[in-house]
């Protein structure tokens, strides 16, 4: 597998890219990565490896506020002084013809996890891309009134702090919650992966774990209640989707938030194939069976593929 990292200059911000590619250059599919919150594309790696050794280059990008693609440690967990989320959705869509570009008019794929997978929703829903498969990792589901709840609090920390606050409140709301099932706890992350090697090169990572700003969860949780409605959902293109995730993962409900999304999603008449792996926390991609994980998933996306 070959890696290469390039700059793809955008509105004031230069995004940060990856591209994986098979080491003999035969590429007959491309899949689009688009990674969570507080992380980066570059822990994409084990699974752009399996992706590549079936023909299938990968481009993944460090979303603003995120990686290489924030400026310095102030930038990291800052979408934008105002209207953040329109910016990530445009970043994500001129990765993409920028990869276009390169691959040429190849099937193509979209994969996005956690925050990453609203992100994906909300691209599909709203600019028209047609891709031949989607994966949604990690996903939070369907939420209900606790985003209500959420979105309040967020905006009584906008006015106390300010939209580039870090609210330790906020993060304590969002994530407090998660680890609770996994005591004793050796780390504050425990909820992400069975596997403690993965979990503490996330610890070490200076560009993993942050505090978002109050702006970036004012965008993110936004955007997670438009997913809420059948009528944003219904925009989604008809094509075959694949949600998966660990059947323990605090982020979706145990599983029952993601079961209650594929359930709406069937319900409006899109094909959706549900895969809860069982002892599974969030990350499966980093999981103790993530070589399982990834197989399956590269297995998918190249029988969804069209050819």
């Amino acid at each position: 597998m070959k890696h290469e990292t390039a700059g793809l200059p955008g509105d004031g911000v230069t995004t940060h890219v990856h591209v994986w590619t098979p080491d003999d250059g035969q590429v007959r599919g491309l899949v689009q990565v688009l990674h969570g919150l507080a992380e980066h594309a570059g822990r994409y790696e084990g699974l752009a490896a399996g992706l590549c050794g079936a023909g299938l280059a990968v481009v993944a990008h460090d979303h603003r506020g995120h990686g290489h693609t924030a400026s310095g440690p102030d930038e990291l967990g800052f979408f934008g002084d105002r209207d953040g989320w329109s910016a990530v959705l445009a970043d994500s869509a001129r990765v993409r013809e920028h990869a276009r570009e390169r691959f040429g008019e190849l099937p193509w794929a979209l994969l996005g996890h956690s925050m990453g997978s609203v992100i994906a929703l909300h691209d599909l829903a709203t600019s028209g891309a047609r891709p031949g498969a989607v994966v949604l990792s990690g996903a939070t589901g369907k939420v209900g009134a606790l985003l209500r709840i959420g979105q309040g609090l967020i905006q009584v920390e906008l006015r106390r702090i300010g939209v580039r606050g870090r609210s330790k409140l906020l993060n304590a709301t969002a994530f407090g919650t998660y680890n609770r099932a996994f005591r004793p706890n050796r780390t504050e992350f425990d909820w992400l992966s069975r596997d403690e090697a993965q979990v503490d090169a996330y610890v070490r990572d200076p560009l993993c774990g942050f505090l978002p700003t109050t702006s970036l969860w004012r965008d993110l949780v936004g955007g997670q209640a438009r997913l809420q409605t059948a009528e944003f959902l219904g925009r989604l293109p008809r094509v075959p989707y694949s949600v998966l995730g660990g059947d323990l993962d605090p982020v979706g409900g145990k599983g029952r938030q993601v079961e209650a999304l594929v359930k709406m999603m069937r319900k409006l008449g899109l094909e959706v194939d549900l895969h809860l792996w069982p002892g599974g926390r969030h990350e499966m991609f980093h999981e103790t069976n993530r070589a399982d994980v990834v197989a399956q998933t590269t297995r998918w996306i190249s029988e969804h593929l069209p050819r």
